[in-house]
């Protein structure tokens, strides 16, 4: 039996068209679970009891529950245990311009960036779609606010997902659904040259954000191990392919690792690699682990990285920092949950 929060309006429609039941019915259900907020299916007071009967023989409701929170200075990480006992993370950011949280795509990571704690435990399986959006709904019930953003970025290759994530968005991104604008969606990729490809034929208007964290190929073959696939070159050109077709800039993220990808001479390489291109360069000082050797950029190599790309023409932002004391790095919490 499938959950009902796996289905899109359209998907919905067409269900009930299937049965011989008129199509509004699936926006009847669509308001009652992303507007009204029912907990049970019990009240949805407007619906006939037989359709009503259908729904619960054909359709699960189940919810993933929360079992343990981190609190730090404007952010909160939250540890989910799937209905299968698999473990996954978010993160909620509170900004000045609103509430931003970061969601899990995957129970565990097979892209094996060397850097990262999430990819440490190795992928188990893909989240469904409704564990994705019950990341977001579950939050708002708890916390009693509204998530104005959703990232991608959390425990898992969200394009290594696809068919599932693209549900996802569809649906928080629908006006009948949870309504969070496409420019409040960011879908965060390693840099699968093939799905950004396919991506970019979608027409959603989400921004696209790239792991990039090197310069060149010599320094991310090491660190990350899907440069050996698809190589700078591969993906700068899908980029502007990308960049061509949707006329949306894209956001290349750069975690700073001491001794690894901070020097001059790598912030020169990055400034001409990036010229020209709409794009901007995200920052990203590193939470260092235990279980990981790399160390975080000191704050004046920071500063000095940014001057250089600054200087060159380069867009450029330096991220601020939450929860470097609450086990904040992607899949800490989960880990350290699994190993005890």
């Amino acid at each position: 039996m499938n959950n009902i929060y796996n289905y899109t309006l359209d998907e919905l429609e067409e269900y009930f068209l299937s049965i011989g039941e008129k199509k509004f019915k699936a926006l009847q259900i669509f308001d009652w679970l992303y507007k009204k907020r029912v907990k049970c299916i019990d009240e949805m007071t407007n619906i006939k009891k037989d359709t009503l009967k259908n729904i619960e023989n054909n359709f699960k409701f189940d919810k993933i529950e929360i079992v343990d929170i981190k609190n730090g200075k404007d952010v909160k990480k939250y540890l989910f245990k799937l209905e299968d006992g698999n473990y996954i993370e978010a993160v909620l950011m509170i900004h000045n311009y609103g509430n931003s949280l970061c969601i899990s795509t995957q129970v565990g990571c097979n892209m094996g960036c060397k850097f990262c704690e999430s990819g440490r435990l190795k992928k188990k399986r893909n989240l469904e779609t409704y564990e994705m959006v019950q990341q977001i709904l579950v939050i708002e019930d708890v916390e009693k606010l509204r998530i104005s953003h959703v990232v991608l970025m959390g425990i898992g290759e969200p394009f290594d997902n696809y068919d599932n994530v693209l549900k996802f968005i569809r649906i928080i991104n629908n006006p009948k659904g949870l309504e969070l604008g496409a420019r409040h969606i960011t879908i965060s990729t390693c840099g699968l040259v093939d799905k950004i490809r396919k991506f970019m034929n979608e027409n959603l208007q989400v921004n696209l954000a790239i792991s990039f964290h090197a310069p060149n190929d010599e320094i991310r073959n090491k660190i990350m191990p899907i440069n050996k696939r698809y190589n700078i070159s591969e993906l700068i050109g899908v980029i502007k392919e990308y960049i061509k077709k949707t006329n949306r800039r894209v956001t290349f993220e750069y975690i700073m690792l001491e001794g690894i990808n901070d020097s001059k001479e790598c912030a020169k390489e990055l400034s001409i690699l990036l010229k020209g291109l709409n794009a901007y360069v995200n920052m990203i000082p590193y939470n260092e682990t235990n279980n990981i050797e790399y160390k975080r950029t000191k704050n004046e190599k920071i500063v000095e990285f940014y001057d250089i790309l600054k200087k060159n023409g380069i867009n450029v932002t330096v991220r601020r920092e939450f929860g470097s004391l609450i086990d904040a790095a992607c899949g800490q919490l989960r880990s350290k949950h699994e190993e005890e």
